[in-house]
């Protein structure tokens, strides 16, 4: 059987330099709270990272934008393809609405590039 690859693999858990390469509006599959997510990608791979717009999502949100030199409070998703930033992708556990647990990866502790080369972990 013949097989072909079309995609990337995930980014290893570590620092990584990373560009936006695609950003897309949705809603959360339980509670209908608004999100974009960002595909953050590099030569190694990539990951997906999600942005809830709602009230515990402000500060993650406000860190994401303060990596990219945002300082506005109003942007239009469209604008954050093609930038630069650097994170931390780490896996991360939790329990879904129907009491299964979950392990995603995901990309946090946001530093604008060429501050932030090393992990933050010990």
């Amino acid at each position: 059987m013949k097989v072909k690859v079309n995609e990337k693999p995930f980014l290893a858990e570590g620092r990584h330099i990373v560009t936006i390469t695609e950003v897309e509006d949705g809603k959360s599959e339980n509670k209908d709270i608004p999100f974009f997510n960002c595909r953050l990608e590099n030569e190694e791979g990539f990951i997906n990272q999600r942005f809830y717009l709602s009230e515990p999502g402000q500060p993650i949100l406000a860190s994401f934008l303060q990596a990219l030199s945002i300082k506005s409070t109003e942007f239009d998703t469209k604008e954050l393809k093609g930038k630069s930033l650097s994170v931390e992708v780490e896996e991360r556990s939790y329990e879904d609405a129907e009491g299964k647990t979950k392990t995603i990866k995901q990309a946090t502790h946001f530093q604008p590039t060429g501050q932030a080369q090393t992990s933050n972990k010990f």
